[in-house]
């Protein structure tokens, strides 16, 4: 009897503990500086080892004190952290070498960070703090994205990222220019191309099907280097509707009606970023420029959004929204954000200078 009661009453009381059990809250903090999915990915290799995830994001002037001059201001860097689907919350303006005091006034348990070092201007290991106190844990950093390599094909307007002809890459001595080497990789963080994965797409996926009475919206676009224009767009987007779904084209496409070196990002790279947003449901990868019938009855699509940007003809010089527009599901979005890839190219090209300086600052402290 006493036996019984006693299990009884531990099985009471594993159960009461189990119900007490205490949240794990994780700290995140960085730059996010032209925020990208390899930032995303990280947040959700951090979000995974916890239950809340609390990202702090650095101020521009921590940024221009300890790196350069960051290519987003910081309220659109706050935007966008936010933005990201594993983000529980923001904290703006974080100190840029993390302290206990920070974990404390937040309740975090211990702080992620990718397997890459992260200084000071002087040099100094930014989490030396945290790691001493053995609140610090590691994940893996994405391979083939970073900040640095985007800037590099944006400076250098080549078009190897997405072209398959290998021979037509960068010229040598422009990539020495930027702090790249002859193979697109950067030499201190080691980045080369993306190698698409379903692996990776499922994992920024939420993979859930609309509900029978869901009204579907259908959106399409480039998305290229995305940004807070494009954020502001779907975030107005969702609110035609209960799923939205993004139609991301092809790079011959975007490159027929962007020109140059246009996109920026390949096709993969485009829907992982894309993915990574909390008002996406559902990514079409490779979407066919013109909205047909056949994929409006596919889709069951209820409403098809556009910016304010100009609508370009198909190749048969057809308008692509021309049957949305006739079945009146076709609605035009002021975002009332007017930032556009080409603007983030040309804050890019002010700053050269500044980029290049810095790269080779980064790389000569990365090799002491």
């Amino acid at each position: 009897m006493s036996g019984k009661r006693c299990n009884s009453d531990e099985d009471t009381m594993n159960g009461e503990s189990s119900k007490r059990k205490k949240s794990i809250r994780i700290w995140v903090d960085g730059c996010f500086d032209m925020v990208h999915f390899g930032h995303a990915n990280a947040l959700r290799q951090a979000k995974q080892m916890g239950d809340y995830l609390v990202v702090g994001v650095h101020s521009d002037e921590e940024i221009m004190k300890h790196k350069g001059p960051p290519v987003f201001s910081q309220e659109e860097r706050y935007k966008m952290v936010r933005a990201i689907k594993w983000v529980n919350e923001v904290v703006e303006n974080a100190p840029y070498v993390t302290t206990l005091e920070t974990f404390d006034t937040y309740n975090c348990d211990f702080c992620v960070h990718g397997d890459d070092i992260t200084t000071t201007s002087d040099g100094t290991d930014t989490y030396h703090l945290v790691k001493a106190a053995e609140r610090y844990k590691e994940c893996k950093r994405t391979v083939g994205i970073s900040t640095t390599d985007l800037v590099g094909r944006m400076l250098l307007v080549t078009k190897s990222h997405h072209e398959r002809d290998e021979t037509k890459g960068p010229n040598k001595n422009d990539l020495k220019e930027v702090g790249l080497s002859q193979d697109g990789r950067s030499p201190y963080t080691g980045t080369k191309q993306l190698v698409p994965t379903t692996k990776r797409i499922a994992q920024f996926s939420e993979g859930h099907e609309p509900k029978p009475n869901d009204k579907i919206v259908y959106v399409a676009g480039a998305f290229d280097l995305f940004h807070v224009g494009h954020l502001e767009f779907l975030e107005k987007a969702s609110q035609y509707g209960d799923y939205l779904i993004v139609g991301i084209h092809s790079d011959p496409v975007v490159n027929r009606y962007k020109g140059s070196n246009y996109p920026i990002m390949n096709l993969h790279e485009r829907v992982l970023s894309v993915l990574t947003n909390k008002y996406v449901s559902e990514v079409i990868i490779g979407a066919p420029y013109t909205v047909t019938m056949q994929m409006i009855n596919d889709f069951k699509i209820d409403a098809v959004c556009h910016g304010m940007t100009p609508i370009l003809p198909d190749v048969d010089g057809s308008d692509p929204y021309e049957i949305p527009k006739e079945i009146g599901i076709f609605h035009r979005i002021d975002s009332s954000n007017d930032l556009t890839s080409d603007m983030i190219v040309q804050r890019i090209i002010r700053n050269k200078f500044l980029f290049e300086e810095r790269n080779k600052k980064r790389k000569q402290r990365r090799c002491t």
